[in-house]
């Protein structure tokens, strides 16, 4: 199961700068990402994230790192929202730079009633997932004997119910079920009209007037590797004309990226989804 991070090496470093400044904060779904140049790994700032239980409800993340920064400078903070009310679970999590940092938080807070509090906090270091835990499920779900049909597609499809069961591509649901998917190939088309020579380009239309990039990014990337993606703008109002394309690598990805979300609900409007032909809009 996905730790919740990763790591991107790029050759141009300009390349990275513009990654940062374009993805950082970046909303998907649930969940705000951050984007931010990796530190060399270091036994000085391995294991440096706390787990806070009890805070008031009414405490906010700006306040909850207002409490801790006395005690070094934080990377992450976050605070734990019931998906239904939104309301705080009080509980959180804090990633300061250095683990002595962590260290001297939980000395100075444990057991600690902060500001506006009735009740004393529990501060700790936050618990690794088991990775012998992780190893089971994952070999589980990838052996499955309900593979329907011939690798490398077969790969794909289980990464894909892997995703939706551990709930992890980013809320896109399938409008198949999971597995039940016959006959890929042939819903995908013939594979000649989307190839370019970086990739598979997609044609996605029925996109709302305010749709932008970042929401092909969020729809597509939980399948593969994504390129590249353009949304298709009026010249006088700037609004997206209804449609897109999306460049993924892989082409047995690429057909499931297009057998999973043509006639994917997004707002009030149903996505078509297919390989780009020389008939399609053109960019």
């Amino acid at each position: 199961q996905s730790l919740g991070y990763g790591f991107v090496n790029y050759v141009d470093p300009k390349d990275a700068e513009k990654a940062i400044n374009t993805l950082n904060g970046l909303r998907l779904q649930t969940k705000t990402i951050k984007v931010s140049y990796a530190r060399p790994s270091s036994a000085s700032i391995r294991d440096a994230n706390l787990y806070v239980s009890g805070l008031p409800k009414t405490m906010t993340q700006k306040e909850l790192e207002q409490l801790f920064s006395q005690y070094g400078r934080i990377i992450t903070s976050r605070i734990l929202v019931d998906q239904v009310t939104g309301m705080s679970r009080g509980v959180g999590f804090i990633r300061f730079d250095k683990r002595i940092e962590a260290e001297e938080a939980i000395k100075g807070l444990n057991g600690q009633k902060p500001p506006a509090a009735t009740e004393p906090i529990t501060v700790k270091f936050a618990n690794n997932p088991s990775q012998k835990t992780n190893q089971a499920i994952l070999s589980q779900l990838y052996h499955s004997p309900n593979r329907r049909y011939p690798a490398p597609l077969a790969q794909q499809a289980q990464r894909f119910r892997l995703d939706n069961l551990l709930n992890m591509a980013y809320g896109v649901k399938s409008r198949f079920p999971p597995m039940t998917i016959d006959g890929m190939t042939s819903l995908a088309g013939i594979n000649i009209p989307g190839h370019a020579g970086t990739g598979w380009c997609i044609f996605v239309y029925n996109l709302a007037p305010d749709a932008d990039e970042s929401i092909l990014w969020q729809m597509f990337g939980p399948f593969g590797a994504v390129t590249n993606v353009k949304v298709i703008r009026d010249f006088n109002t700037n609004k997206c004309k209804g449609f897109g394309f999306v460049t993924m690598t892989n082409y047995d990805e690429a057909a499931m990226a297009i057998a999973s979300l043509n006639g994917y609900r997004l707002g009030d409007r149903v996505l078509q989804v297919s390989f780009k032909t020389n008939k399609t809009h053109k960019a």
